[in-house]
């Protein structure tokens, strides 16, 4: 980390969230290891540090160990102070406005997950459950919108991309943003920013309003990658697989650029969606898409996924080698067939209720080295199973990588062990030293990359 420069202040919300309860508040104060207090903190240090180039959770927490909030209920209000807090997210001692908005984001959603995880009316067992809360927490972040035509497209990809490739995602955003297209990301940088920021030009020369850059997160993937100051819709989901059903709920299609290991997770996670048997005949536009000198990562993804789901899952998708244009045109054309899908079916147009999601894709999954090592990784199961099982390693090496408690079992018990039959493993493993020769599993300039997995035929 470089110098860091602190702040002490004072914030209110703007909008939303001006009250809570005594009980919250108290909630929100008690500060211990996996307390409410502790997560809150760790989210609001990361929007504070937006801009901010290091991808490692542990690195950011420990720079700001002295970094405390404080929140206190008002007759007016609901107010934090914030001390030792990264000095760029004000302006002459003034917070950014985009960085308010996001912090009292935050604060809601941990809120209202904390409510509703307690409360009875939830049965997070059943996978009808699991897809009502998704529903319920986005509802209450007022993300749905009913009534609008489907126009939401979600954009995947890596926050660690060569510069080639992100003035190659810009170009892609300002494609859809002229064709009045929103954007939807994970909210950090790289690929998560570059569509936002090339759709909000083109929206401002159709001299839109209202525009909408949503950014879908989780508490341990926004401490390593910080929302962009594009997005203006956060939501903080509790774990990565309710955030990845959030994803497939409000988006009308998804476009994939390169990536590493987080990409090969959300596209598997889709994959193996779009190939159960229930959402065969659902429209759902999908592309894979990078500029010329990428065209080698994507068709090791695309070779990838044929040699481990096969050809049944290839058809899923369409390639686009550096055409933005025609990356936009072909989203349109795909967005024509869903609208008069849930036409015709009368589903909604701002929830996706008619996408079947198995529950090995709703329960969080726990990295854990046992975990990893018993995943069933074989050609003999079904496809969508499979697919979910991947998803899951990729996950594990998500959280090997960024995530502070992952980063923690790495350095206390080693690597990962990741096991199963060898026509599996084998391209798995082609595949993931392609992202470390690539410098896809970290950003530019840092240490050299150490696995934090191995492979094991």
């Amino acid at each position: 980390m470089p110098q860091r420069h602190v702040i002490n202040a004072s914030v209110s919300p703007k909008g939303s969230l001006e009250t809570l309860s005594q009980r919250e508040v108290q909630q929100l104060s008690e500060v211990g290891t996996g307390s409410l207090y502790t997560l809150f903190r760790q989210c609001a240090l990361a929007i504070l540090n937006t801009g901010a180039h290091v991808d490692n959770a542990k690195t950011i927490l420990e720079a700001y160990k002295d970094f405390e909030v404080r929140i206190h209920q008002q007759d007016r209000g609901v107010r934090l102070e914030l001390l030792n807090a990264p000095a760029d997210a004000f302006v002459d001692g003034e917070m950014i406005a985009s960085t308010r908005e996001m912090l009292f984001s935050a604060l809601r959603d941990i809120v209202y997950t904390e409510s509703e995880l307690a409360s009875q009316r939830i049965d997070l067992e059943s996978s009808q459950g699991i897809t009502d809360y998704v529903f319920h927490l986005l509802r209450n972040a007022r993300t749905l919108r009913p009534g609008v035509e489907p126009k939401m497209v979600v954009c995947w990809g890596g926050h660690s991309i060569s510069s080639e490739e992100y003035q190659y995602t810009k170009k892609v955003g300002h494609e859809l943003g002229l064709r009045k297209l929103d954007i939807c990301t994970g909210c950090g940088p790289g690929v998560m920013k570059g569509p936002m920021k090339g759709a909000t030009i083109a929206h401002a020369k159709q001299r839109m309003h209202g525009s909408r850059y949503l950014g879908l997160t989780e508490p341990g993937i926004i401490a390593a990658e910080a929302p962009n100051p594009i997005v203006n819709e956060l939501v903080i989901l509790p774990d990565i697989e309710k955030r990845l059903e959030a994803f497939v709920r409000v988006g009308h299609g998804i476009i994939i650029f390169p990536g590493g290991a987080g990409t090969a997770e959300e596209f598997l996670y889709l994959l193996g969606i779009l190939m159960h048997p229930d959402n065969q005949a659902l429209p759902f536009p999908v592309v894979l898409t990078g500029p010329r000198s990428a065209e080698p990562f994507l068709q090791q993804l695309h070779a990838f996924v044929g040699a481990t789901l096969g050809e049944a899952a290839q058809r899923h998708y369409q390639i686009i080698i550096d055409d933005p244009a025609e990356v936009a045109r072909h989203m349109v054309e795909g967005l024509k067939e869903v609208k008069q899908f849930r036409r015709e079916r009368n589903d909604a147009f701002h929830f996706n209720w008619l996408l079947k999601i198995d529950g090995g894709f709703q329960h969080p999954f726990d990295p854990t080295h046992a975990n990893m090592a018993e995943l069933a990784l074989r050609r003999d199961l079904p496809a969508h199973e499979l697919a979910a099982n991947l998803r899951r390693a990729f996950s594990g090496i998500v959280a090997g990588n960024v995530k502070d408690k992952g980063i923690r079992l790495i350095e206390e018990h080693g690597p990962y062990q990741i096991r199963g039959d060898a026509a599996v493993l084998e391209p798995l493993g082609r595949l993931l030293q392609a992202f470390v020769d690539q410098h896809r599993m970290k950003l530019p300039g840092g240490a050299a990359y150490v696995p934090c997995y191995q492979v094991v035929t």
